[in-house]
């Protein structure tokens, strides 16, 4: 089976997070996003494992109505600011891991994202012994991502990095990226959310499918070792310079410069704001091929964004809650998910704006225009002005052929 899965999210009780990260709103949004497996965030949070242990367990899998599978996973900091991504085999492991973290963590009890005084090898060890699967969030973002404070995996994890089994992305990288570091050949990429809000312009705006023989932890364990015949089948995200840190620039006015103008100014912009690398100059740093080399089991990347936003594009609207916006999202998901209407739906089939049609076309296309981001602020995606057909050009191979 074709399993829709975003496997970090967090709950309200996370920094910087909804109150509407409840399990009911979460459930609900994920139905009509299409993710048939959400993972929970935040499993060593005590209210938030309390909550969680009122929804029936089998095999693994927290069970919403029998509608939404929830996955038990939690993101927690080491010593050195890396953020580290922890898919737990059920609740009684994540009971167990919360009692052995809790001696090296002073926020456990308070943040859905706890700190973990413990380098990235001795969490990896922990989490490995409780048969845990853990890898690195987002793995490329600059603040707390991996390849921000290493060079390796083996500089993070030590022994245990070969049992590292997959990578996640990030908004601001995707496949074409992280293959051109041979180090990451046999490793899974993973694409989440990492989502703060139940809204569908965040739940699943990034999120992977799995081709699976029933939703268990067991499952999705065999998937991401590409086992057994199960295997991960699409990453489906943005496109990377969409990311708020994907170029090179000022973190207070956002002006973009090159890593050899970031050398020369000392990592100072004009402006008094400091200059972030971005995500693609720090892959140049860190890659040992010119070019992404994909291994035979790497998934297509399909870059799509959010219908909401592709609707509030076409129709020139500033903001993804306007009521027309809403209107027709709504209209568009009565009768299918979200991602079947963005990966799947003969666009003749959709009965909506015309000006909405060709946008979702565009994108399945890639015939789009991004502006990069950095610094903080996303990128900006916008359309193409329409051009004639010419029976010359070759045709853009469809989101259905994969």
């Amino acid at each position: 089976m074709n399993v829709s899965a975003d496997l970090h999210i967090h709950s309200k009780y996370s920094a910087a997070t909804s109150g509407m990260m409840d399990l009911d709103t979460i459930a609900a949004e994920a139905r009509r996003k299409g993710i048939h497996l959400v993972g929970t965030g935040d499993a060593l949070h005590p209210q938030w494992l309390e909550n969680l242990r009122r929804l029936p367990e089998r095999d693994g899998i927290l069970w919403h109505n029998d509608l939404t599978g929830f996955v038990v996973t939690a993101e927690v900091e080491d010593s050195e600011g890396v953020h580290h991504l922890i898919l737990i085999p059920d609740l009684s492991k994540a009971g167990e891991l919360r009692e052995i973290f809790r001696k090296s963590s002073s926020n456990i009890d308070t943040d859905g994202r706890p700190r973990i005084l413990l380098s990235g090898a001795e969490i990896a060890d922990l989490c490995l012994e409780a048969d845990c699967i853990i890898g690195p969030s987002h793995a490329f973002t600059p603040w707390t991502g991996i390849f921000a404070h290493h060079r390796s995996l083996k500089e993070c994890y030590g022994d245990r990095a070969d049992d590292i089994l997959f990578i996640e992305l990030g908004l601001s990288a995707d496949s074409d990226y992280a293959d051109r570091i041979s180090e990451l050949r046999e490793r899974t990429f993973l694409s989440n959310s990492d989502g703060h809000s139940p809204w569908s312009n965040k739940l699943g705006r990034e999120f992977n499918q799995f081709d699976i023989r029933d939703i268990s932890f067991q499952e999705l364990r065999l998937a991401i070792e590409r086992r057994s015949g199960r295997k991960p089948l699409l990453n489906v995200g943005f496109y990377p310079e969409e990311g708020k840190y994907n170029r090179t620039a000022c973190t207070r006015c956002y002006r973009q410069y090159t890593m050899k103008e970031m050398d020369e100014l000392l990592g100072r912009c004009g402006c008094g704001g400091s200059i972030k690398l971005g995500v693609r100059d720090r892959v140049e740093i860190l890659a040992d091929l010119p070019q992404p080399v994909h291994p035979d089991h790497r998934p297509p990347y399909i870059h799509i964004i959010p219908l909401a936003e592709i609707i509030a594009m076409a129709l020139g609207h500033k903001s993804v809650f306007t009521a027309g916006v809403r209107k027709i999202w709504s209209d568009l998901v009565s009768e299918r998910t979200e991602i079947e209407v963005l990966l799947l739906a003969e666009i003749s089939e959709l009965n909506t704006d015309e000006r909405v049609a060709r946008a979702i076309e565009a994108f399945r296309s890639g015939d789009v225009v991004v502006t990069p981001g950095g610094g903080g602020r996303y990128g900006r995606i916008s359309l193409p002005p329409p051009r004639a057909p010419s029976s010359k050009e070759p045709s853009q191979r469809s989101l259905l052929d994969f």
